[in-house]
């Protein structure tokens, strides 16, 4: 069974600085239809303008994962972490039993947009972690490049949950087909562009929860960019 998440449908805010969808709910927008699947528990779509961003903030007990689309993300954490990311960097926190950061555009010029994903851990109160990688775009052509995983394997990124992220680039009449383990469930969110899953069709923005289905079979329609999630 799969389930569209249509990107119009999802929490907007615009507050100038940043113009953010949630596909769950987050802040001022609650929807108890959409609170997250299942230990996927927020998908920011966050444009931040020149030189503005997220000022020093906490968190506790939240796996949180920044994926670049788009500019330059700067990044300073009460761990001694400083970073600028840029397309195809990932970066992956375990905020564990408290952090505190602040993510700004570093560019003066140009926007920011990424995206801002949370998975909620399946252990408490560990020690916080940080962890940051660049994912080529070769290594993600027409191909699912797993970047995300409970344990690193094929040089991920380690979280604390059971659950396995993909990132994909897939161009204009390419496929790639991901098989489904029984018991497992699946999140699709497409970044940009337009692709066929299993018949129906997602474009940018949109989102599709996935159960009961013993493979995905994803056909480009135009050049695209997609985050698969395999969760238990």
């Amino acid at each position: 069974m799969i389930t569209v998440r249509p990107a119009e449908e999802r929490g907007h805010a615009n507050h100038g600085w940043l113009d953010s969808y949630h596909t769950f709910s987050f802040a001022s927008y609650h929807d108890p239809r959409h609170m997250g699947f299942r230990t996927l528990r927020v998908i920011n779509d966050d444009t931040v303008q020149p030189g503005k961003g997220f000022g020093t903030h906490s968190h506790q007990d939240m796996e949180i994962i920044s994926y670049v689309l788009v500019g330059a993300l700067e990044h300073q954490d009460s761990m001694g972490t400083g970073s600028v990311l840029r397309p195809g960097d990932v970066q992956a926190m375990s905020a564990g039993r408290g952090v505190t950061h602040s993510e700004f555009n570093h560019e003066k010029d140009e926007t920011l947009h990424f995206l801002q994903i949370w998975i909620h851990p399946k252990e408490m109160g560990v020690d916080p972690r940080y962890s940051e990688k660049r994912f080529s775009d070769a290594d993600k052509r027409n191909r699912l490049r797993l970047i995300v995983s409970p344990d690193g394997r094929n040089d991920s990124l380690p979280i604390h949950q059971d659950a396995l992220v993909y990132a994909s680039l897939l161009d204009p009449n390419e496929s790639v087909t991901y098989p489904m383990s029984e018991n497992r469930h699946a999140w699709l969110h497409i970044a940009r562009g337009r692709v066929t899953v299993n018949g129906q069709v997602l474009a940018t923005g949109d989102g599709a929860a996935v159960s009961n289905e013993s493979e995905l079979v994803i056909d480009a329609n135009e050049p695209s960019e997609i985050l698969l999630f395999d969760l238990s």
